[in-house]
C-alpha cells in the first residue's frame, strides 16, 4: 500500500505537450501584443524558438533519466521477488520430502 502513498508523478510525453502548448500560446500572444517591427518581431520568435528547443532537450534528458530509473527499480523488485518466490518454492519443496519420509518412519518404528 506505501506505493499508493507517493505523489504522483507527470508523465513525459504530458510534460512535454504542456510545455509546446504553452510556448505555443505564448508566441501568438506576442505576435498579437508586439509594437514592434516584424523583423523585431521574427527575431523575437527565433530567440522564444531556440529556447524551446533548449528546454524540449532538456526535458527530453529528464524523462530519459526517469525512464531508466524506472526500469532500474522494475528490475530490482523483479530480483526481489524472484528471490521471496525460490525461497518458498525451496521451502515448500522441503516440508513435502519431510512429509513423504515421516510416514515411512512410522511404519518401520512399529514393526
Amino acid at each position: 500500500m506505501a506505493e499508493y502513498d507517493r505523489p504522483q508523478e507527470v508523465s513525459g510525453s504530458a510534460m512535454i505537450l504542456a510545455f509546446l502548448s504553452g510556448a505555443a500560446v505564448g508566441a501568438v500572444a506576442a505576435l498579437l501584443m508586439a509594437p514592434q517591427s516584424g523583423r523585431d518581431s521574427r527575431e523575437q520568435l527565433k530567440g522564444y524558438a531556440r529556447r524551446a528547443g533548449e528546454n524540449l532537450r532538456e526535458a527530453t534528458d529528464k524523462a530519459g533519466e526517469t525512464w531508466q530509473t524506472a526500469i532500474e527499480k522494475g528490475r530490482e523488485v523483479v530480483s526481489e521477488q524472484k528471490s521471496i518466490l525460490k525461497e518458498a518454492l525451496d521451502a515448500g519443496r522441503e516440508a513435502m520430502r519431510r512429509a513423504r519420509e515421516q510416514p515411512e518412519e512410522k511404519k518401520t518404528s512399529g514393526l
